[in-house]
C-alpha cells in the first residue's frame, strides 16, 4: 500500500476509535479526520486514500466514506484535484489548523550551558556573507551558471545509477574516493604543475570545510592565525570561531608582506592562511619573491600556509606563477581548490592537500563529523574530469565570464556616475566599486540593503577588513548575468545608486 495513504489510515484509525461511540459511522469518519486535520496530525497537501482504499481498511461501507469526504469538502478541509483524488488543504478557509508549539522562551527552564566554542561559532556567524541565493545579479562567487553542461551531468549521474553495485550504496572512505583523487591529483598537475599523490588529498564539501577541518585539528584557544587585510568573511569567520587570535597583515602591489609580522612583536603563528593567484577581494597576485620569502619565514617559525587557490583557473590564464605549494620543500603547505566556483555552488565539491603528518588527525574528525561527499557526486565527478567536460567548461566559462566582465565595466562606466571600478584586469569572477564620495560603513550597508529590496545583490568591502575598514566600497559578481538581465540591472541600480 502507498505509504502515504497508510500514514493517513493509522492516524484516521486512531481517531475513529474515539468519535465511533458518539456519532453515526460517516459523522463519526468526518469528524475522525477533520481532528486528524485540525491536529495537524495530517500534514497539508497530504494526499488522502481513495474512498474505496479507505473503506475497505477500515471496514467501512464506500457510501460512508463518500458522505465523509463530501462533508469535509463543504468545509474546504480538504480539496479534490482531477486525477489527483482528495488531499488535505490548510489554505482554502482553514484557519482552525494549528500546530501545538514548544514554548518559545527558555526562561525558567534548567538547560546545559552551549560550550564556549559554540558560543564564539554563534557570535560569529555574521561575518559570513550569506545574502539570498534567489539574486543571481550582482553575487559574487557565482561562475555562469548558464552554461554548465547540464545533460552531460545528468547523463553520467543517470549511468551511475544505472550501473551501481549495491556495495557502492554502502558507507565511503572518508578521505574521497581513490579514482576521483587520482583524477584531481592529474587536473592538478597539468592545470597548475602541481605534484601531489592521492593518498595525500581530502575530498571535502567546500572551502569552508578544509578551514574547519584544519582549525579544528590544528588550533588551541588564543593560537595566532595570521591572515590578509582585507580577507574573505568567511575564512574570518571561521578563525576567529575557533577562538584564534588573528593577526592582519595589509597587502601591497606584491601581496602580503610577512616581513611586517616581525614588528608586530607577536608570538610564532601556527597558521598563515592566503590567497596568492587572486587574493580576495582585492585580485592581488602574490609575487614569486614574496612566496619564497613567506616559506622561508614559516620554515623558520614552525608555522604551516593555506594556500587557499580559489578560482586559479581565472587568475592564471595570462600570468602563472607557481604555487606555494611547488616550490615548498618541507611539506608545511595545505593547498585548498575548490569545484563549487567553478562549476555551481550546489555541487559542494572541494579538496585539499594535507601535510603527511596531519592526515590521521585531518581524516579521523572527518570521520567523526563530515563522514564523507556523497559517493555519487564523487563519481561523476571523476567521470566528468576523465571525458575532459571540466576542461572544456573552463573553457566555456572563460569566454562567457570575460563577455560579461566587460560588459559590466562598460555599463557601469556608463550609468553609475557616483562609483568607480578598481582598475585591474579580468582575472575572477567579481569587481570591486569604490565610492567617489567615501561613506561610512553604515552608509554603505544601506545602499547594500536598498540594493538587496531591488533584488540586487552586492557584498561589502568594509565587512572584509579585520579592526577599521581602510576603504568602503561593494563587490559585484557579473559572471552569472546573461547580458541581457545584466543591462537592466544595471539600470536598476543606476536609478538606486
Amino acid at each position: 500500500m502507498n505509504t502515504n495513504y497508510k500514514f493517513a489510515i493509522d492516524r484516521i484509525s486512531k481517531e475513529l476509535e474515539v468519535q465511533t461511540q458518539q456519532q453515526n459511522k460517516y459523522i463519526a469518519l468526518y469528524q475522525s479526520i477533520k481532528q486528524c486535520i485540525l491536529k495537524v496530525e495530517l500534514p497539508n497537501h497530504w494526499k488522502l486514500p481513495s474512498t474505496r482504499i479507505l473503506a475497505d481498511e477500515l471496514k467501512l461501507s464506500r457510501t460512508t466514506v463518500l458522505k465523509a469526504y463530501e462533508l469535509l469538502l463543504l468545509e474546504k478541509l480538504i480539496e479534490s484535484k482531477p486525477g489527483s483524488g482528495n488531499v488535505v488543504s490548510y489554505s482554502s478557509g482553514n484557519s482552525q489548523a494549528k500546530i501545538v508549539e514548544k514554548p518559545k522562551s527558555t526562561i525558567g527552564f534548567n538547560y546545559p550551558k552551549i560550550s564556549e566554542k559554540g558560543q564564539s561559532f554563534l557570535k560569529n556567524i555574521e561575518l559570513i556573507n550569506r545574502l539570498p541565493s534567489d539574486n543571481l545579479a550582482f553575487r559574487p562567487g557565482l561562475p555562469p551558471i548558464d552554461v554548465f553542461p547540464v545533460n552531460q551531468w545528468k547523463k553520467l549521474l543517470n549511468s551511475y545509477w544505472r550501473h551501481v553495485k549495491a556495495s557502492g550504496l554502502s558507507y565511503s572512505q572518508a578521505t574521497g574516493l581513490n579514482e576521483l583523487k587520482e583524477s584531481i591529483c592529474n587536473y592538478l598537475n597539468v592545470s597548475r604543475n602541481i605534484k601531489c599523490i592521492p593518498d595525500q588529498l581530502v575530498v571535502v564539501s567546500g572551502s569552508l570545510q578544509s578551514l574547519f577541518l584544519i582549525a579544528s585539528t590544528v588550533l588551541n584557544k588564543g593560537d595566532d592565525v595570521v591572515v590578509e587585510n582585507p580577507i574573505f568573511p568567511n575564512v574570518h569567520s571561521v578563525f576567529k570561531s575557533s577562538q584564534a587570535n588573528l593577526i592582519p597583515i595589509s597587502l601591497d602591489n606584491e601581496g602580503i608582506n610577512i616581513k611586517n609580522l616581525a614588528s608586530s612583536g607577536r608570538k610564532k603563528p601556527k597558521i598563515i592562511h592566503v590567497t596568492p593567484s587572486n587574493h580576495y577581494p582585492l585580485g592581488i597576485k602574490m609575487s614569486l619573491t614574496r612566496r619564497q620569502e613567506l616559506l622561508s619565514w614559516a620554515s623558520k617559525n614552525g608555522s604551516l600556509i593555506i594556500e587557499n587557490d580559489y578560482e586559479n583557473e581565472i587568475a592564471n590564464l595570462n600570468e602563472t606563477l607557481p604555487s606555494i605549494y611547488s616550490l615548498d620543500k618541507e611539506d608545511r603547505t595545505i593547498y585548498m581548490g575548490t569545484f563549487n566556483r567553478l562549476l555551481h555552488p550546489s555541487i559542494r565539491l572541494g579538496y585539499m592537500i594535507v601535510p603527511k603528518y596531519l592526515l590521521p588527525a585531518v581524516e579521523a574528525l572527518q570521520e567523526h563529523s563530515h563522514r564523507f561527499v556523497s559517493p555519487s557526486i564523487q563519481v561523476v565527478m571523476n567521470q566528468f574530469i576523465e571525458k575532459n567536460y571540466l576542461y572544456q567548461h573552463i573553457k566555456n566559462c572563460v569566454v562567457a565570464a570575460k563577455d560579461r566582465h566587460d560588459l559590466f565595466k562598460l555599463e557601469f562606466s556608463k550609468k553609475i556616475k557616483n562609483m568607480y571600478l578598481q582598475e585591474k584586469p579580468f582575472s575572477s569572477f567579481h569587481v570591486v566599486a569604490y565610492f567617489n564620495q567615501e561613506k561610512t560603513a553604515k552608509e554603505e550597508k544601506e545602499i547594500i540593503q536598498n540594493l538587496k529590496a531591488a533584488g540586487i545583490t552586492a557584498f561589502s568591502l568594509s565587512k572584509c577588513y579585520i579592526g577599521i575598514p581602510e576603504k568602503t566600497g561593494l563587490i559585484f559578481g557579473y559572471s552569472a548575468v546573461r547580458p541581457a538581465i545584466l543591462k537592466r540591472k544595471m539600470e536598476k541600480m543606476s536609478s538606486l545608486l
